[in-house]
């Protein structure tokens, strides 16, 4: 249970990192693309997702657990840098499938150009960024090397994400690496659990994509 609750809400914190960086990252890419900043956003999109997952929990000690200490927060920083990347991509090429006559359409109303990206053609992406983000959670859900010494762990169920938390992958790394039948036991219980969590996330992800379609 400790391992479940404490997954679920570093999940939940990072979804708002990934999600709030990784859409308006896309949405920069995809309707602004003679900006000048448009180089730089994509190289540091590009860089973002060469990282390797151990890096981004480098970077995440570095920030918080250095200065505050081990915690669910430090370890949700973590996977939200490792959400952007694929969420940025996804969104981008779910918004350049928008018909251009969509966006033609609002502006010749007299729209704002942000009107029409917020109020038009957002809602009309909605599935395929939807997918986009299921799929960065099912990918960030089995991290367990990032985690290992931000949220470092915790025995106990947690709800606070100032402290050490534990996880899924952290509790399957331990228990299988442990010489103790039970803990073994335990982390192929896991195992079985997370692979359940990230299927059913990846249907979930169809689900909505062909429901908006």
């Amino acid at each position: 249970l400790n391992a479940i609750t404490g997954s679920l809400t570093m999940l939940a914190m990072a979804s708002v990192i990934g999600v709030v960086v990784g859409v308006a990252g896309g949405v920069f890419l995809a309707e602004y693309p003679r900006h000048p900043l448009m180089p730089t956003i994509r190289m540091l999109s590009d860089v973002l997702a060469g990282i390797p997952a151990i890096v981004m929990g480098l970077v995440a000690y570095s920030l918080i657990v250095l200065r505050f200490g081990f915690s669910g927060l430090a370890g949700a920083l973590a996977l939200g840098l490792l959400m952007i990347p694929i969420v940025v991509r996804t969104t981008e090429e779910v918004l350049k499938l928008v018909p251009l006559s969509v966006r033609e359409a609002g502006l010749s109303l007299g729209l704002p150009r942000w009107v029409v990206i917020l109020r038009i053609v957002l809602p009309a992406a909605a599935g395929g960024i939807v997918t986009g983000v299921m799929l960065a959670l099912a990918r960030v859900a089995g991290e367990a090397a990032p985690l290992l010494f931000t949220a470092f762990g915790n025995n106990n169920v947690n709800l606070d994400p100032t402290k050490p938390m534990s996880a899924l992958p952290l509790e399957i790394y331990r228990g299988a690496t442990s010489a103790y039948d039970e803990n073994q036991r335990l982390a192929k219980a896991g195992a079985l659990l997370l692979i359940t969590l990230i299927f059913l996330t990846s249907l979930l992800a169809r689900w909505a994509s062909r429901r908006k379609q």
